[in-house]
């Protein structure tokens, strides 16, 4: 995604994958066979791979499945975080599977994959504009300091929530990061 794209909603799953290398002591580098930047990581003993697609977001999939091809890496081992109108700033929630709901990243993803929906998905909550006549431009805007901050909160407890998920369990990650309130 383009520097001036940088701070806007769209961006909230980059957000959290820059925060997870930072805690590991990683930084995303540039890798042109995968459309995007990478960082691997060591989590609980597991190798993870981090992405963030530097193609358009509706041509996510193009990266997304270089990797997974690359490093025989299963849709059902895949995390994709992702900006979700439907949930408020504050909020993110981990899912497995299910449509697209209109992000085209998500859709574009699906159809790279073979069509396999069965990717697990952090969404991340940005809220809604209130009509969808003006979607496009509320997620490429920047949202103000206050609905920022309730974003990184969030993102830093999915952060913390994803670490839980690989060291213990899946279930106890989810209702911990489902029960989150910010402060």
């Amino acid at each position: 995604m383009g520097a001036e794209y940088a701070a806007t909603r769209h961006n909230a799953g980059a957000w959290y994958l820059d925060l997870l290398a930072e805690r590991h002591n990683q930084s995303l580098k540039e890798e042109g066979k995968f459309y995007g930047y990478t960082a691997r990581l060591a989590i609980a003993g597991e190798d993870v791979r981090l992405l963030v697609p530097t193609t358009f977001m509706n041509l996510s999939g193009k990266a997304v499945a270089a990797m997974a091809t690359f490093y025989r890496i299963a849709p059902e081992e895949i995390l994709v975080a992702h900006d979700e109108l439907d949930l408020p700033p504050g909020v993110a929630k981990f899912k497995q599977g299910g449509g697209h709901g209109g992000h085209n990243g998500l859709k574009d993803i699906i159809s790279k994959l073979g069509n396999n929906n069965n990717f697990h998905r952090l969404r991340i909550g940005i809220g809604h504009p209130g009509d969808r006549n003006k979607v496009t431009g509320f997620v490429l805007g920047k949202p103000p300091a206050s609905e920022q901050k309730l974003i990184d909160d969030a993102i830093d407890e999915a952060a913390r929530c994803t670490e839980l998920w690989l060291k213990e369990d899946r279930i106890k990650a989810m209702n911990r990061l489902h029960a989150f309130k910010p402060a």
